[in-house]
């Protein structure tokens, strides 16, 4: 069960946009809001480039990095398929 409050104000204008959009989905205000509030936040913070990380993390970090890539018969399968647009007749 919800139970942390989320207060906001809008624009009427607004409130009826969200209002349409939400009904045109089948949601309610709410459940319209709240699933494009956290759409749009793990967006956000996918797209983060910076993260933080202690000397000891950072080291291994650095070494997955530098460490030659682990054989992967299955990657190698599929760059092994032509591509469609490859296959077609000249």
């Amino acid at each position: 069960m919800r139970d942390a409050a989320i207060n906001l104000r809008a624009l009427p204008e607004q409130r009826d946009l969200i209002d349409q959009a939400a009904s045109a989905v089948g949601k309610t205000r709410s459940d319209f809001m709240l699933e494009a509030a956290c759409e749009r936040a793990q967006s956000v913070l996918l797209d983060q480039v910076f993260f933080r990380l202690d000397a000891d993390k950072f080291e291994q970090f650095v070494a997955l990095l530098d460490a030659p890539p682990k054989p992967n018969p299955g990657l190698e399968r599929l760059m092994a398929v032509k591509a469609p647009w490859d296959t077609l007749p000249a």
